[in-house]
């Protein structure tokens, strides 16, 4: 009997080592995404879009506001949700020392949704001096790329008009930045 129960082991085991050995072959395939954006020098390109990220509105009008360096406040009650807020970003190369002036198109806009249309104005934009900007004046946005290599980064805020009971949804808008190398 103790024959036979030692070879049953051994079988199983056997077995079992079959089934490991199997799973360890196994083999899946997956597909990925990739891509690459080339850009020519003295131009731009955006980085990250401007979202004002997750609010729940109050029963008075209020306003969000997105700063360049991506934090933000509320006022009037607005309850700020969540961290998937950021504000616009922009990366471009020129020539060390260049001065680059930045426009936006028009300093406001509107967001589109399921409910009243929300304002979006006061775009501020902040260069990023660890990405080799630094800002020289606020009208016009003009700065001087400091980076050796010419790259430069800033951001952009705005300021979102909350309606009083905004309707629940998302919104959307579009809006337009332009850099003049000098």
């Amino acid at each position: 009997m103790i024959k036979y129960f030692t070879k049953s082991c051994a079988v199983g085991g056997a077995l079992l080592f079959g089934l490991m050995a199997t799973s360890v072959n196994a083999q899946d395939q997956e597909t990925g995404d990739a891509s690459a954006t080339v850009v020519t020098p003295l131009s731009f390109i955006s980085t990250d879009d401007l979202n004002f990220g997750t609010i729940i509105p109050s029963n008075v009008a209020g306003e969000v506001e997105m700063r360049s360096d991506g934090s933000r406040t509320a006022t009037n009650g607005i309850i700020l949700v969540g961290g998937s807020q950021q504000a616009g970003g922009f990366a471009g190369q020129g020539q060390f020392f260049q001065i680059v002036e930045i426009s936006v198109g028009s300093n406001s806009t509107q967001l589109t949704g399921p409910g009243a249309p929300m304002n979006v104005r006061e775009f501020t934009v902040l260069s990023n001096a660890a990405n080799g900007g630094v800002i020289l004046n606020t009208n016009p946005r003009l700065f001087r790329i400091a980076s050796g290599t010419g790259i430069f980064a800033f951001g952009v805020g705005a300021t979102l008009e909350v309606g009083a009971n905004q309707t629940p949804g998302t919104y959307s808008g579009t809006w337009s930045i332009t850099l003049n190398y000098q």
